[in-house]
């Protein structure tokens, strides 16, 4: 196996998963990551080249780890800004079933 290149085409794996938002892709990455990367390890020393593809990849995983939290912030914003409104949309969605059915509650 080439290590070089395996560890150029994960970090470009992880690199289109990223644009995408393809959490998926990314979890599925960072599993294949912590199997391969310890058994490339055992094989022996990392040549140069070698070396630079393992920076390259952690450098992308750090971008990966760095859109995953920003991400995870989003989100917990959305669901608290969500619980926030939920009267309003409760009664919202009363209202609207009111007026569509003609039967006040």
């Amino acid at each position: 196996m080439d290590r070089q290149r395996t560890l150029l085409q994960m970090a470009q794996k992880m690199r289109a998963a990223i644009a995408a938002g393809d959490w998926k892709m990314l979890a599925a990455m960072n599993t294949l990551m912590a199997t391969a990367l310890p058994q490339m390890a055992a094989q022996g020393a990392w040549s140069g080249s070698e070396r630079a593809a393992l920076s390259a990849l952690r450098q992308v995983h750090e971008e990966a780890v760095r859109a995953c939290n920003a991400a995870t912030e989003d989100l917990a914003r959305r669901l608290h800004e969500m619980q926030a409104n939920k009267e309003g949309w409760l009664a919202y969605a009363l209202d609207s079933e009111q007026l569509e059915t003609g039967i006040q509650a």
